[in-house]
Protein backbone atom coordinates (compact mmCIF):
# COMPACT_ATOMS: atom_id res chain seq x y z
CA UNK A 1 0.00 0.00 0.00
CA UNK A 2 1.42 3.71 -0.88
CA UNK A 3 -0.06 6.59 1.36
CA UNK A 4 1.65 9.68 -0.16
CA UNK A 5 1.36 12.75 1.08
CA UNK A 6 -0.66 15.72 -1.18
CA UNK A 7 -0.10 19.35 -1.57
CA UNK A 8 -2.14 19.91 1.69
CA UNK A 9 -0.94 18.65 5.00
CA UNK A 10 -2.82 16.22 6.48
CA UNK A 11 -4.96 15.34 3.46
CA UNK A 12 -3.38 11.44 2.16
CA UNK A 13 -3.83 9.93 -1.05
CA UNK A 14 -3.66 5.60 -0.59
CA UNK A 15 -3.28 3.48 -3.49
CA UNK A 16 -3.42 0.15 -2.47
CA UNK A 17 -1.26 -2.78 -3.88
CA UNK A 18 -3.68 -4.65 -6.36
CA UNK A 19 -3.09 -8.19 -7.09
CA UNK A 20 -5.10 -9.45 -10.13
CA UNK A 21 -5.79 -12.72 -12.15
CA UNK A 22 -7.92 -14.65 -13.77
CA UNK A 23 -10.45 -14.60 -10.75
CA UNK A 24 -10.42 -10.67 -10.72
CA UNK A 25 -8.46 -8.83 -8.12
CA UNK A 26 -7.84 -9.13 -4.90
CA UNK A 27 -6.62 -5.82 -2.00
CA UNK A 28 -6.44 -4.54 0.95
CA UNK A 29 -8.49 -1.33 1.59
CA UNK A 30 -7.67 -0.62 4.97
CA UNK A 31 -5.30 -1.81 7.25
CA UNK A 32 -4.76 0.24 10.78
CA UNK A 33 -1.27 -0.41 11.69
CA UNK A 34 -0.09 1.11 7.88
CA UNK A 35 -2.43 4.07 8.48
CA UNK A 36 -1.65 4.69 11.44
CA UNK A 37 2.30 4.55 10.53
CA UNK A 38 1.13 7.16 7.80
CA UNK A 39 -0.42 9.54 10.89
CA UNK A 40 -3.99 8.15 10.19
CA UNK A 41 -5.21 7.39 13.71
CA UNK A 42 -8.75 7.00 13.47
CA UNK A 43 -11.32 4.63 14.87
CA UNK A 44 -14.14 4.91 12.26
CA UNK A 45 -17.49 4.38 13.92
CA UNK A 46 -19.50 4.30 10.62
CA UNK A 47 -19.90 3.15 7.14
CA UNK A 48 -21.90 5.25 4.59
CA UNK A 49 -22.22 4.30 0.89
CA UNK A 50 -23.81 6.14 -1.79
CA UNK A 51 -25.16 5.48 -5.42
CA UNK A 52 -25.65 7.81 -7.88
CA UNK A 53 -25.96 9.05 -11.56
CA UNK A 54 -23.75 10.52 -13.63
CA UNK A 55 -23.73 14.45 -12.95
CA UNK A 56 -24.75 13.98 -9.02
CA UNK A 57 -22.86 16.70 -7.20
CA UNK A 58 -22.64 16.11 -3.54
CA UNK A 59 -21.20 18.51 -1.33
CA UNK A 60 -19.17 20.75 -0.41
CA UNK A 61 -19.51 19.33 3.69
CA UNK A 62 -18.40 19.06 6.67
CA UNK A 63 -19.69 18.36 10.23
CA UNK A 64 -18.45 20.81 13.66
CA UNK A 65 -16.88 19.82 16.54
CA UNK A 66 -18.33 17.96 18.92
CA UNK A 67 -19.30 15.85 15.59
CA UNK A 68 -16.11 16.78 12.90
CA UNK A 69 -15.12 13.47 10.73
CA UNK A 70 -12.07 12.23 9.06
CA UNK A 71 -13.50 10.04 6.05
CA UNK A 72 -11.80 7.69 4.56
CA UNK A 73 -13.37 7.47 0.80
CA UNK A 74 -13.33 5.58 -2.30
CA UNK A 75 -15.15 3.91 -5.16
CA UNK A 76 -16.53 1.28 -5.65
CA UNK A 77 -18.00 1.00 -9.18
CA UNK A 78 -17.68 3.84 -11.28
CA UNK A 79 -15.41 7.50 -11.05
CA UNK A 80 -15.60 10.84 -9.39
CA UNK A 81 -13.73 13.68 -9.03
CA UNK A 82 -13.75 13.97 -5.19
CA UNK A 83 -12.93 17.36 -4.02
CA UNK A 84 -11.53 18.39 -0.36
CA UNK A 85 -10.83 22.18 0.94
CA UNK A 86 -8.96 22.97 3.70
CA UNK A 87 -11.01 24.99 6.36
CA UNK A 88 -8.61 25.17 8.77
CA UNK A 89 -7.91 28.32 10.79
CA UNK A 90 -4.29 28.79 10.37
CA UNK A 91 -3.38 26.78 8.01
CA UNK A 92 -0.85 27.75 5.40
CA UNK A 93 -3.51 26.04 2.83
CA UNK A 94 -6.59 27.44 4.18
CA UNK A 95 -9.13 27.97 0.93
CA UNK A 96 -6.82 26.24 -0.93
CA UNK A 97 -8.53 22.48 -2.73
CA UNK A 98 -7.51 18.92 -4.14
CA UNK A 99 -9.05 17.00 -6.65
CA UNK A 100 -8.21 13.69 -7.42
CA UNK A 101 -10.01 10.97 -9.51
CA UNK A 102 -11.56 8.19 -7.96
CA UNK A 103 -12.64 4.57 -9.52
CA UNK A 104 -13.60 1.10 -9.28
CA UNK A 105 -10.67 0.60 -11.79
CA UNK A 106 -8.08 2.55 -10.14
CA UNK A 107 -8.89 1.36 -6.39
CA UNK A 108 -7.30 4.96 -5.45
CA UNK A 109 -8.78 6.46 -1.58
CA UNK A 110 -8.70 9.59 -0.54
CA UNK A 111 -7.79 10.66 3.69
CA UNK A 112 -9.95 13.84 4.48
CA UNK A 113 -9.08 14.50 7.93
CA UNK A 114 -11.48 16.73 10.02
CA UNK A 115 -10.87 20.28 8.91
CA UNK A 116 -11.99 20.48 6.03
CA UNK A 117 -14.95 20.47 3.54
CA UNK A 118 -15.73 17.47 1.21
CA UNK A 119 -17.74 16.80 -1.92
CA UNK A 120 -17.74 14.76 -5.36
CA UNK A 121 -19.35 15.15 -8.90
CA UNK A 122 -19.84 11.05 -10.42
CA UNK A 123 -18.45 10.76 -13.72
CA UNK A 124 -20.58 7.63 -14.81
CA UNK A 125 -23.88 5.89 -13.89
CA UNK A 126 -24.35 3.77 -11.23
CA UNK A 127 -21.04 4.58 -9.55
CA UNK A 128 -21.08 3.32 -5.93
CA UNK A 129 -18.97 5.61 -3.27
CA UNK A 130 -18.13 4.65 -0.06
CA UNK A 131 -16.64 5.87 3.04
CA UNK A 132 -15.69 5.18 6.55
CA UNK A 133 -16.19 8.22 9.23
CA UNK A 134 -14.67 9.03 12.93
CA UNK A 135 -17.82 10.21 14.02
CA UNK A 136 -21.27 9.53 13.76
CA UNK A 137 -23.97 12.10 11.60
CA UNK A 138 -25.18 15.37 13.83
CA UNK A 139 -27.97 17.11 11.64
CA UNK A 140 -27.25 20.27 13.38
CA UNK A 141 -23.28 20.01 13.14
CA UNK A 142 -23.38 20.13 9.52
CA UNK A 143 -21.57 22.85 8.03
CA UNK A 144 -20.70 23.45 3.50
CA UNK A 145 -20.07 25.88 1.28
CA UNK A 146 -21.59 26.45 -2.32
CA UNK A 147 -19.92 23.57 -4.87
CA UNK A 148 -19.64 26.63 -7.49
CA UNK A 149 -17.86 29.33 -5.20
CA UNK A 150 -15.89 31.64 -7.16
CA UNK A 151 -13.37 32.26 -4.35
CA UNK A 152 -12.22 28.59 -4.27
CA UNK A 153 -12.56 28.13 -8.28
CA UNK A 154 -13.26 24.39 -8.21
CA UNK A 155 -13.77 22.82 -11.58
CA UNK A 156 -16.16 20.49 -11.42
CA UNK A 157 -16.87 20.62 -14.65
CA UNK A 158 -13.44 19.27 -16.01
CA UNK A 159 -15.28 16.02 -17.69
CA UNK A 160 -18.93 16.80 -17.48
CA UNK A 161 -20.96 19.64 -18.56
CA UNK A 162 -22.53 21.73 -15.77
CA UNK A 163 -26.13 21.56 -17.10
CA UNK A 164 -25.57 17.44 -16.09
CA UNK A 165 -25.41 18.02 -12.82
CA UNK A 166 -28.06 16.63 -10.17
CA UNK A 167 -27.60 19.06 -7.15
CA UNK A 168 -30.07 18.43 -3.92
CA UNK A 169 -32.01 21.73 -2.59
CA UNK A 170 -29.78 21.75 0.26
CA UNK A 171 -26.62 21.88 -1.88
CA UNK A 172 -28.05 24.85 -3.73
CA UNK A 173 -28.42 27.03 -0.66
CA UNK A 174 -25.32 26.61 0.84
CA UNK A 175 -23.46 30.07 1.78
CA UNK A 176 -20.01 31.97 -0.25
CA UNK A 177 -16.46 30.53 0.96
CA UNK A 178 -16.44 34.62 1.71
CA UNK A 179 -19.73 34.42 4.22
CA UNK A 180 -19.02 31.18 5.43
CA UNK A 181 -16.74 31.43 9.50
CA UNK A 182 -14.77 28.26 9.58
CA UNK A 183 -14.99 26.63 13.55
CA UNK A 184 -12.37 24.40 12.59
Amino acid sequence: MNISKTPIPDLLLIEPKVWEDNRGYFYESYNSKLFAEAGIEAQFVQDNQSFSHRGALRGLHAQKAPFAQGKLVRVIQGSVLDVAVDIRKGSETFGQHYVVELSGSNHRQLWVPPGFLHGFVTLEDNTIFTYKVSNGYDKASEIGVIWNDPTLGINWTERIDEGSLILSEKDLVLPKFEDFESPF
